[in-house]
């Protein structure tokens, strides 16, 4: 099957992903592929009106990378993803949210540059 959008990750998310064991870092690449071809709320789920966040349990450990929309390319639909965290409650923090849409905002004015 085709992915509906491409994924690019940010400096932030690449490290996340580098710091973590092989293979928790597998399962979320794993958990990526699937979310681009499937439209599942245990794998990509928004939070706001501009963030969303890709899904992975592995081991009883939640990852979440944060992530947003790109469609200026009228061609290719793009999704951005900004940084990712291991969550310990069920509520998402405001403050990585903040974040997200922080890196959001710097990543589309330099694009206009």
């Amino acid at each position: 099957m085709k992915p509906k959008y491409r994924i690019e990750l940010l400096k932030e998310a690449v490290d996340f992903l580098n710091a973590l064991d092989e293979k928790a870092r597998e399962k979320i690449y794993y958990n990526l592929k699937k979310a681009q071809i499937f439209n599942d709320n245990t794998l990509f789920k928004k939070l706001n009106d501009e963030i969303w966040e890709f899904r992975t349990l592995y081991k009883r450990t939640q990852y979440r990378l944060f992530a947003f929309w790109n469609k200026t390319d009228k061609k290719d639909t793009l999704v951005i993803a900004t940084h990712g965290i291991e969550k310990k409650t069920q509520k998402t923090p405001k403050k990585e949210i903040n974040k997200a849409e922080n890196l959001r905002k710097q990543y589309f004015d330099e694009l206009k540059k």
